[in-house]
């Protein structure tokens, strides 16, 4: 990328007054976070970072993942394996260590356990999408050590509607991949009873890209080594003449072979609704087919082209014709979910009692041909939360809790690379505050059972956790707050880490896991500064965090199946970084308000032994909008710095910067509010990729998508 643009970015960052994106942070002030604590704090009260999705900002940045819809939040970028499967990575942390949340409760599926597994929930139903930043395990669990996603959609109803019906209902279409959806939902009251009922279908064919679905430093690598190959090979004649139509023929171009997905979700809940609280209940299904571009599959095992020197004519056409088998891999998701929720009010030392309760039988089959069934995973499990808010006693408040998990997994089929494993786990933790004058004090801790248990030789490993932060903030002036948090965190090793023995042909390794492992401390600290008066708003959050036996993987130099070898292993590792977000009013003209805005973070993160894989690099989200009662109009510049500090046998990434454009009419109609919203992402058509990706060399971000959404509520 020019340096022009990098110097744009640069002055852009610097002329505007930095905190969350202008068009979001005036609704955001004063809402009420849900995740974290059960002690409820608006979002400006918040030490730690903490974002909230909703409204016009989460119908504008809406896509067909949970990880694609919050990548432009602080700190947040997403695994990206396709427009089918997107998981959420926060501040360089992905997997195990971030939690995806429905209403409180854990998504139980299997998409912590390999990128191209899709998280089960459906972001075009949520109302609004909270994220955590930093140590958010306390009350969720070990799992949750790198932050937590909450999707927040209303399913298990909480109050009665005011005019006793309330629904809403969105439609949209993208030219990228011929996209269309509908999303509707409805909750109607009789007496102390309310019910609620939803529905989104979502289609999607093939997109377009800007190019070829290889990157140019990939291509660059692949002519080096079929050059060091042909100089090798003392039998190329003809090699190279059909190697070159291999090429024309296998290098996607303008298309994004097998990208393609198709969704639906369905969801009926009900509650009675009392004077001192409520209790209620949600069925939902969910239902996701897609596709796995890139080649991957298990065709890869069998047709060792690399490997095999002396192929004959015959069995190159046969590789080829696995290799476009290879682009048919599919995935079939399916998950049947029962939830349960309630609360009830009490006069006494104890203000509220609560309790979060969730069921869920998961199925994801992978089909390596139309029918063919290769690998099938099941997860059944449920996770159940009780807690007790005590009532504020001079300024004193505190929350108690319990958390019971159970996961039962396993995987039969040729990607079988986990044993059928089962995952108890039980926390007890607790939450209190304290207001001295104008300093807000923190403490929190949390005790921790965890056992892992491989079902297939009878082998049990136990861990028991202790978890422990305390944080602080006060009020220097009305405009004007510091606060900061300290953190001593322990999780246990994943089942996948400790038991995989296997191919796992998504993300082209040999997994071997390590059942020595040992629990994972993390201790950490993270400072906030926010300044906010009217028309400029400011926020830093800076944050370090030291690891003793941080677990990961690393390749080995060997191979098995075809398949390079990586150990689950751990070192001590570090992750430093900031989120820099600001805003402010420009100038005022007719019934517009000009605003800009900017978003910056950046992560750096490695291991005793050097870089750890995937992590993002140095971004900046700049932007500039006019707001009126009717309508909203935005540009901005989405810019992600070139990414080298990578691991040995990582490709490092190019820089990218992509322009969006939004516009939104909020039509006159009433007492109805219908909202049409149009956009343009992407508008230059650059060839953009996403570093914290598996497949970021193979699968290119989506080329120019012109997008329309029409919605209403009522």
């Amino acid at each position: 990328m020019n340096t022009l643009i990098l110097r744009s970015v640069s002055a852009a960052t610097l002329l505007l007054s930095i905190s969350a994106p202008a068009f979001a942070q005036d609704t955001l002030t004063d809402e009420i976070i849900v995740t974290g604590s059960p002690l409820t704090r608006s979002v400006d009260e918040a030490i730690t970072g903490v974002s909230v999705l909703s409204g016009e900002e989460l119908s504008n940045r809406l896509a067909g993942t949970i990880g694609e819809t919050l990548k432009s939040e602080p700190g947040v970028s997403s695994t990206f394996f396709g427009a089918g499967a997107s998981r959420p990575i926060i501040r360089g942390q992905g997997g195990d260590r971030v939690r995806v949340l429905t209403n409180g409760i854990g998504s139980i599926d299997a998409s912590s356990a390999s990128p191209d597994h899709a998280v089960a929930a459906e972001p075009a139903q949520a109302e609004r999408i909270e994220v955590l930043r930093g140590a958010s395990l306390l009350r969720y669990g070990s799992s949750g050590s790198g932050g937590i996603i909450n999707v927040i959609d209303g399913r298990i109803p909480t109050e009665k509607p005011e005019d006793g019906v309330d629904g809403a209902v969105r439609i949209g279409a993208s030219s990228v991949d011929n996209g269309r959806e509908a999303a509707g939902s409805v909750d109607f009251g009789a007496g102390n009873l309310v019910f609620h009922f939803d529905g989104t279908f979502k289609k999607t064919d093939n997109y377009r890209i800007p190019g070829f679905a290889e990157s140019a430093r990939f291509r660059a690598l692949e002519e080096e080594e079929e050059h060091h190959d042909e100089d090798e090979d003392h039998d190329e004649d003809g090699y190279e003449e059909d190697e070159h139509g291999h090429e024309e023929e296998e290098e996607a171009f303008g298309r994004l072979e097998n990208s393609q997905t198709k969704s639906t979700a369905l969801t009926g809940g009900a509650s009675y609704i009392g004077e001192r609280g409520f209790i209620g209940f949600a069925l939902h299904k969910f239902d996701s087919d897609y596709g796995i571009p890139g080649g991957h599959g298990h065709g890869e095992e069998d047709g060792h082209g690399d490997d095999d020197e002396d192929e004959d004519h015959d069995e190159e056409e046969h590789d080829e014709e696995e290799e476009e088998s290879e682009e048919q891999v599919t995935i079939g998701l399916d998950q049947t979910r029962l939830d349960i929720n309630g609360a009830v009010e009490f006069d006494g030392v104890i203000e509220k009692v609560q309790f979060f309760g969730g069921y869920a039988d998961y199925k994801h089959t992978e089909f390596e041909a139309p029918g063919e069934v290769g690998t099938v995973f099941t997860n059944e499990g449920y996770e159940a939360r009780l807690e007790a808010i005590q009532r504020e006693n001079n300024g004193w408040a505190a929350a108690y809790g319990i958390q019971l998990r159970n996961r039962d997994f396993a995987a039969i089929g040729e990607e079988a690379f986990v044993p059928p494993t089962k995952t108890k786990q039980i926390g007890l933790y607790m939450f209190h505050e304290k207001e001295i004058g104008d300093f807000h004090l923190e403490g929190a801790a949390r005790y921790e059972n965890t056992q892992q248990e491989n079902s297939a030789d009878n082998q049990d490993i136990d861990f028991n956790l202790l978890s422990l932060s305390a944080g602080g903030d006060v009020h220097l002036s009305d405009a004007v707050r510091i606060g900061g948090t300290v953190f001593r965190t322990e999780r246990a090793p994943t089942t996948e880490e400790l038991f995989s023995n296997g191919p796992h042909l998504a993300t082209e390794q040999f997994e071997l896991g390590n059942a020595t492992l040992g629990k994972e401390t993390a201790t950490g600290i993270e400072a906030a500064f926010r300044h906010r008066e009217d028309g400029h708003h400011l926020t830093v959050n800076a944050f370090y965090t030291g690891y003793a036996n941080y677990i990961f993987e690393t390749e080995t130099g060997d191979e098995e199946d075809g398949l390079d070898v990586f150990q689950y292993t751990a070192e001590d590792a570090s992750f430093t970084g900031f989120e820099v977000q600001g805003g402010m009013d420009l100038a005022e003209f007719g019934s517009f308000t000009l605003k800009a805005d900017t978003l910056a973070e950046y992560v750096r993160a490695k291991t005793d032994s050097g870089n750890l894989p995937r992590i993002p690099p140095l971004s900046v989200l700049t932007g500039i909008e006019a707001d009126s009662e009717r309508f909203n109009f935005r540009a901005e510049l989405d810019y992600a710095a070139e990414q080298t500090k990578v691991e040995t046998f990582e490709i490092p990434t190019d820089d990218s910067a992509l322009v969006n454009l939004f516009a939104t009419w909020r039509v006159p109609t009433g007492a109805q509010d219908v909202r049409l919203s149009l956009s343009v992402l992407n508008l230059l058509d650059v060839d953009a990729r996403q570093h914290t990706s598996f497949l970021k060399d193979v699968v290119p971000l989506p080329g120019r998508n012109f997008r329309m959404a029409v919605s209403t509520r009522f």
